[in-house]
């Protein structure tokens, strides 16, 4: 290929893969937009606030979504990363590993409708507290799977070395093994978040309507063909996920290279 036509090329590839956010964003401040008109006749905040300042609930959707993919993400990960070492250790190490893949032979609504007996008799059926521990039995698995390429004959030489200089508990994870799997640490957050962060199909099962999530709102808007509060609504959506794409690449990466 030439070099002209291969810059070409890159140009309209790089038009196409950006085209549908753009899109978003236009629609997004365009109070109305009508065929056959190419553009909309006038871009504006006018969506944005008036979507923030209703009562629809986007911000609190926002602020829910948030608290939970945050707090999914940090207790899969810290967990999957120590009971992931117990699973290294165990003699029966590769069928508990085989275990693991189980949340994943089912749909997420079929695994929802399978929990939400248990849920309902625990009092945890339709609220943020359940939808988090539903999503944490997703995540979980996932962080677990993850680590499992991070135990090895190396790393236990580390531990070995520890204990025999006399180093505690504490300080054989908070000085060696955090360290060593910090970069394995933060994308195992990144990846649990975003599973969180876009689920829907546990979520409406355990949140029965009442959690309304972001990922719950958009599609919302979009039963009710309010595509202008729907294109507002999948913009936030993607905002956490493109800053974790920035942080991801510039720390983690950047520091492998």
């Amino acid at each position: 290929m030439k070099p002209k036509s291969k810059h070409i090329f890159l140009v309209f590839l790089t038009i196409l893969i950006f085209f549908p956010f753009i899109f978003l964003v236009l629609l997004s401040m365009a109070p109305e937009w009508r065929f056959p008109n190419i553009l909309p006749q006038y871009f504006g905040p006018d969506n944005w606030q008036t979507i923030l300042r209703s009562e629809t609930g986007l911000l609190h959707s926002f602020l829910i979504s948030l608290l939970i993919s945050l707090s999914v993400g940090i207790v899969s990960t810290l967990f999957g990363f120590l009971i992931s070492r117990s699973l290294y250790y165990h003699p029966q190490r590769k069928w508990l590993n085989l275990f693991t893949y189980f949340p994943y032979i089912l749909a997420p609504v079929v695994f929802g409708a399978c929990l939400s007996f248990f849920f309902l008799k625990m009092g945890i059926f339709g609220n943020i507290t359940g939808v988090i521990i539903a999503q944490f039995l997703i995540a979980f698995p996932y962080a677990l799977i993850f680590f499992s390429s991070f135990w090895n004959k190396k790393i236990k030489s580390y531990e070995d070395l520890v204990a025999t200089l006399g180093g505690n508990q504490w300080q054989k994870y908070s000085r060696v093994l955090f360290p060593l799997a910090k970069s394995m640490l933060l994308i195992c957050f990144f990846q649990t978040f975003l599973i969180s962060w876009f689920e829907y199909g546990l979520t409406s099962i355990i949140g029965v309507g009442k959690v309304q999530t972001l990922t719950i709102k958009v599609f919302l808007f979009i039963k009710e063909a309010n595509y202008y509060y729907g294109a507002i609504s999948s913009c936030l959506l993607i905002f956490p996920p493109v800053l974790l794409l920035y942080i991801n690449k510039k720390y983690v990466f950047k520091n492998r290279v």
